[in-house]
């Protein structure tokens, strides 16, 4: 990788895309910056012994808030210009932030027990917090949040005026504020809920693993593993992207750490810079979906269905392994399509001598699960993983998260522990969560918006009416809608906006909710790579300088096939086997044929979408053909016995022809 190289200015392109997901924090030094790394290590540390311990629920949610909220505001500046310093309005907003929560909490029963009539101070508290809230997710996450979070605020004031069949009764300040504040329906509802006990600790364990160099690893052994072929470099990228991504969750992140890594490694077999940057973006989103891990979103599932999130990643299982799957075809695709050429990379070490070296990191794949298999709560089980995680970081010199020889210089204990693995990545753990924490305050205040005017019903009629009853279409128009919402804002808040509008329109017809919610989630992360929110192809852009729309359209033509699989989940019984049956109960009496059968056609139907996409199979297809192998790929991504057999019979044709079209020049050769 001596002649390709990923410039500083290209990686500070990348990394601004990371702040554009996860606000442009303040790099603050001296005391100041001392002080915001011990407010962020105390909110870690405290949410730990939340997970070990046992603190109350409304306790562990408005602390999480004030947390949240207090830590954003020192640092999240209130424009770009005020970057770098905390200013004095900073300050007044975190300590109102702190001083509404602990008024709350003093309140105890009391205050709870009159939110249908509060008091002019509940009032007074409680619109403050809303207004905090929108403005901690405008720092964190840009405007378009807040504006939306208005919008169904303003739902609530106008249901009088509106015209049928949006109309209702309309709430008044005081009832809203009561609903919203003092109740654990609003902002300390469902969402704040898996923010403060599982999101929070699923960051600080991704943290632990970053800082013990667990990624630099994950990319090293890709690279071994698959280096030295014309297809090395991208499954080198689909490989550590899978490895990288199931403990992070993180898209964004996952493409910028990468990219900065594998973009040499792609230009030098031939991958053209939007090519490259797509590949880059569609590894990175493979992080939100999947195990051990997966985004945000996910834990919000196992809220909302109330099941075990055991279930949740049972059910993610599958349609992980189809997603690396079509991937994996593509770079396949690539190879042979744009005749890529072996090319001669720097010498890394040897599988087995790097799996000899640093076994201990893949505890972290498999740990979170092993500890749940076992019986542990998901909480629990990432607190048992996180120390685990901090455990066998000391089995090698330079993953150890805090300094053997510590102790060796006593007047410079302090500084050598503030400067250690182990307080970055406390801090990373919470500063990584703050722009998911304030948006899924604020989702709590679109939920109690939907739950309280009765909106999620009738949005519900007005799918299936336009739908006329028809599954297909019914699920045609969700994932339209879940897209659409997903273009103006992120993964977890697109989900849960759709999840109380959209989802109960699929349970209607019929569909288990389970397979509703996850169909809900996949169309969700399209707002990865969704104009104008496609933070992970213009991250990939930045990195390979491309451009970032073109970037763009080449991620979806890695994602596609995989993404037309979610419609397997809703429209016929059978292929709920993709989810597993929903549940490991249900697993227990699972027909093991029939999921092996449905899984079979899937990964055909797939096979087909990503021959039909890229225009080559076993070699350059006609146009004829493409059509042949697009046909036959939504044919079996819809489950029918009729719809399978045409499909199948479609896929053999076009191998037939293309096998004795090829015939000729292996004779000749």
């Amino acid at each position: 990788m001596n002649d390709v190289h990923v410039s500083d200015e290209a990686l500070r392109k990348a990394e601004a895309y990371i702040e554009e997901e996860e606000g442009a924090a303040n790099r603050l030094v001296g005391a100041l910056g001392v002080f915001v790394t011990l407010c962020a290590v105390v909110m870690s540390v405290f949410h730990l012994y939340a997970a070990y311990s046992i603190v109350p629920t409304q306790t562990l949610r408005s602390v999480h808030v004030a947390f949240v909220l207090f830590v954003s505001f020192l640092v999240f500046p209130v424009a770009v210009r005020y970057r770098n310093r905390i200013m004095w309005w900073d300050w007044l907003l975190a300590l109102l932030s702190v001083a509404i929560v602990v008024y709350m909490i003093q309140g105890g029963d009391d205050f709870t027990d009159r939110n249908t009539m509060p008091e002019p101070l509940d009032i007074f508290f409680g619109v403050a917090l809303i207004l905090l809230i929108m403005e901690a997710m405008r720092r964190t996450n840009g405007m378009v949040m807040p504006v939306i979070t208005s919008l169904f605020i303003l739902y609530a004031f106008a249901g009088p005026w509106l015209p049928a069949p949006w109309t209702h009764k309309g709430y008044e300040v005081g009832r809203l504020v009561g609903h919203m504040y003092m109740t654990l329906e609003g902002i300390f509802g469902a969402a704040i809920d898996v923010s403060s006990s599982l999101i929070i600790l699923f960051t600080i364990f991704g943290a632990f693993l970053q800082y013990s160099n667990a990624g630099k690893f994950f990319i090293d052994f890709s690279f071994s593993a698959m280096g030295g072929k014309p297809t090395g470099a991208g499954r080198t990228v689909v490989l550590s992207s899978f490895l990288l991504g199931g403990p992070s969750g993180s898209g964004v992140a996952t493409t910028v750490t990468l990219g900065s890594v594998a973009y040499p490694m792609l230009a030098k077999v031939g991958y053209e810079r939007n090519a490259a940057g797509g590949l880059l973006a569609a590894g990175g989103l493979g992080a939100i979906i999947s195990p051990p891990v997966l985004g945000a979103a996910a834990f919000l599932i196992a809220e909302f269905l109330k099941i075990s999130y055991l279930d949740v990643l049972l059910m993610a299982v599958i349609p992980t392994l189809l997603f690396y799957l079509a991937l994996f075809l593509m770079v396949e695709i690539d190879a042979r399509k744009y005749g890529m050429h072996e090319a001669v990379f720097d010498k890394v070490a040897g599988v087995w001598e790097l799996t000899r070296e640093y076994w201990f990191h893949f505890v972290s794949l498999v740990s979170i699960i092993a500890f749940m298999l076992l019986g542990f709560s998901p909480v629990l089980s990432v607190f048992w993983a996180t120390v685990l995680s901090f455990l066998t970081s000391f089995l090698h010199r330079k993953c150890a998260l805090l300094p053997r020889d510590l102790f060796s210089n006593p007047q410079g204990v302090g500084r050598t522990f503030m400067g250690s693995g182990l307080v970055r990545a406390l801090e990373g753990g919470s500063i990584g969560m703050l722009n998911v924490g304030t948006t899924c305050a604020g989702a709590g205040l679109i939920v109690g918006v939907v739950t309280l005017t009765g909106l999620g019903l009738k949005f519900s009629s007005i799918i299936l009416t336009y739908a006329g009853g028809s599954l297909l279409l019914t699920a045609i128009y969700t994932g339209l809608i879940v897209w659409i919402i997903g273009l103006a804002v992120p993964v977890t808040a697109s989900y849960i906006i759709s999840a109380v509008i959209a989802a109960p329109a699929l349970i209607k017809l019929g569909v288990p909710d389970y397979a509703a919610h996850m169909f809900i989630f996949y169309y969700a992360v399209l707002s990865e790579v969704s104009p104008p929110t496609a933070l992970s192809p213009f991250a990939a852009a930045a990195i390979t300088g491309g451009d970032p729309y073109r970037t763009t359209l080449q991620s979806w033509k890695y994602t596609m096939p995989a993404f037309l699989v979610p419609f397997m989940f809703v429209l016929d019984p059978s292929g709920q086997g993709l989810l597993l049956m929903g549940s490991v109960k249900a697993l227990a009496g699972a027909d093991w044929g029939a999921i092996a059968l449905v899984s079979f056609t899937a990964a055909v139907g797939i096979a087909a979408l990503a021959g039909g996409f890229q225009g080559w199979l076993l070699t350059r297809t006609s146009l004829l053909e493409r059509t042949m192998l697009l046909a036959a790929g939504l044919l079996l991504v819809y489950p029918s016995m009729i719809s399978d057999a045409v499909g199948f019979l479609l896929v053999v044709l076009v191998l037939a022809v293309q096998w004795v079209r090829r015939a000729p020049r292996a004779g000749a050769a």
